[in-house]
């Protein structure tokens, strides 16, 4: 049995879909879990349908209008007979999501966001395994809120594995005997209350990977619009380089430090039970792609992993103290409250430096709780590079015409705070 993940671009329009169906259609006579994001930028979209709904600042029914009419424009390709049951099924599931908009709000914002935001991959889903059925590659299409069961941390549920194994276990494998294709939603969790929860961004990957670790399967294959894991991103490099294999331990580094072709939370489940990843294109789907596995082949070449639009921290005792462990404790505790990972830190005697994301939102609670105790300073517009398995002429190369604010080195991997001169 397989699983495979396909990405909002791999399903961002109709001749997207059409590829997906061929894809599957090569894999016919095996039993494949299918795992789908929402289609092309449908989850900014939505973010901003949320943000609309909650805040009051924009009009939301104009931003609901605009996905309605991406998704009805696509299956209209799909579905040239407008007679087609499947219209009036994805007609009521958009009056779903009209309603959650005309009531007023009755949870926190990251609660209603769920609820939301995850329409994305429920009608993406719901797309993609009507027209499979209707191009002859029968499917039953599975609700994955049902299978995959979180807590009540909404946008970023955690997953209770437990209770989720059960769940493949008694739910969703049997449902094999009726059908070699089951089609589910990345992202998307459900608590014991039947609320939606999602798993934080980008999360699809993470989903693909725990229903392999609890349903025992062979691989994983993510779909994506490149050849494989890369060196670096093409949008900040010429000439990039293929990397044909990975050690588990190498994806996990190059994706804690921001590399986005993979999820960060993809890798522990996968090497927990030794399911080989892959990494491949949907565009040529012939070719191997990168393959992530228990291996002790160390990668070939230097990788590049770009951080952009950081801010970089730098906190004092106002007393002129030492950072200590009870500062330390605290000033965790602001960043844990607020909800801010930290990318790159560095300690000195009565200095913390760190990096992290510029979400405007939580980094200015944060300074302002910060600022009671300490005295606070940062630089915006900066970025974050990690160059794993550098050398000093990788390190040169990525710091030319770029101010050095901050550089951190271990045995295998560079970091550099860097801002354009």
């Amino acid at each position: 049995m397989l699983v495979f993940k396909f990405g909002g671009a791999s399903v961002k329009d109709a001749d997207a879909v059409k590829n997906v169906a061929a894809i599957l259609q090569r894999y016919k006579r095996q039993k494949v879990i299918v795992v789908i994001s929402a289609m092309g930028k449908t989850t900014n979209a939505l973010e901003q349908l949320s943000k609309a709904f909650f805040y009051k600042k924009e009009d939301p029914h104009g931003i609901l209008e605009a996905i309605k009419k991406y998704h009805f424009d696509i299956v209209e390709q799909l579905f040239p007979d407008k007679t087609h049951p499947f219209y009036n099924e994805l007609e009521n599931t958009f009056v779903e999501l009209l309603w959650a908009i005309e009531d007023e709000p009755t949870h926190g914002f990251n609660h209603e966001y769920d609820q939301i935001v995850s329409m994305g991959e429920l009608i993406s889903t719901k797309i993609v395994s009507a027209y499979l059925n209707f191009a002859g590659i029968a499917n039953e299409w599975v609700d994955s809120r049902g299978v995959i069961q979180t807590d009540n941390t909404y946008r970023e549920g955690k997953i209770d594995f437990e209770l989720t194994q059960s769940l493949v276990t008694n739910d969703l494998l049997p449902k094999f005997n009726s059908s070699d294709i089951l089609i589910t939603q990345g992202f998307l969790g459900g608590t014991s209350e039947n609320f939606t929860t999602t798993l934080g961004r980008e999360g699809s990957d993470y989903t693909a990977a725990v229903l392999a670790y609890c349903a025992g399967a062979e691989s994983v294959t993510i779909w994506k619009d490149v050849p494989g894991v890369l060196n670096a991103d093409p949008k900040w490099f010429d000439n990039t380089v293929k990397i044909n294999e990975l050690t588990y331990q190498d994806a996990i580094e190059l994706t804690y430090y921001g590399a986005t072709v993979i999820h960060p939370k993809t890798i522990k489940p996968l090497q927990n039970k030794n399911i080989p990843l892959y990494v491949r294109s949907f565009l040529k789907p012939e070719e191997e792609g990168t393959v992530v596995k228990d291996s002790k082949k160390k990668l070939p070449i230097a990788s590049f992993i770009f951080k952009v639009n950081q801010v970089l921290i730098s906190i004092q005792p106002k007393d002129f103290s030492f950072i200590a462990e009870d500062n330390m404790s605290a000033i965790f505790q602001v960043f844990f409250r607020h909800g801010v990972k930290i990318h790159m830190m560095q300690l000195s005697a009565i200095n913390f430096s760190l990096c992290t994301d510029n979400d405007e939102e939580k980094i200015a609670g944060v300074l302002k709780e910060l600022q009671d105790e300490y005295r606070v300073l940062y630089n915006e517009d900066v970025e974050l590079c990690t160059i794993r398995y550098y050398d000093q002429s990788t390190i040169d190369r990525v710091s030319i015409n770029k101010q050095v604010l901050l550089e951190q080195k271990s045995r295998y991997t560079a970091q550099l705070v860097l801002k354009s001169l």
